[in-house]
């Protein structure tokens, strides 16, 4: 009788990719923090340009730290028109 021993080993990698996972969640993290210390959750965003400075702050994560200030200035999307 053979025993396989396939099913107690760990799939190859899968410390690794947990590891990216936590980090980007951090680092993703960090970014909603330092939009909360900007005072971007107050209201509701208004405009696009609102909404994108806020995604784009979460996205910059730590960075926001080392000097790093992203705004959306302007941003025009167009409005989908009725069919007709």
């Amino acid at each position: 009788m053979r025993t396989y021993a396939s099913n107690t080993r760990r799939i190859r990698g899968s410390r690794g990719t947990s590891l990216v996972g936590v980090i980007v969640f951090v680092w993703l993290i960090i970014g909603v923090i330092a939009g909360a210390q900007r005072d971007y959750y107050d209201s509701a965003p208004t405009n696009c340009a609102s909404t994108g400075t806020i995604a784009v702050t979460i996205i910059a994560g730590p960075l926001n730290y080392l000097g790093m200030n992203p705004k959306v200035e302007d941003c025009n999307v167009d409005a989908p028109q009725p069919s007709p």
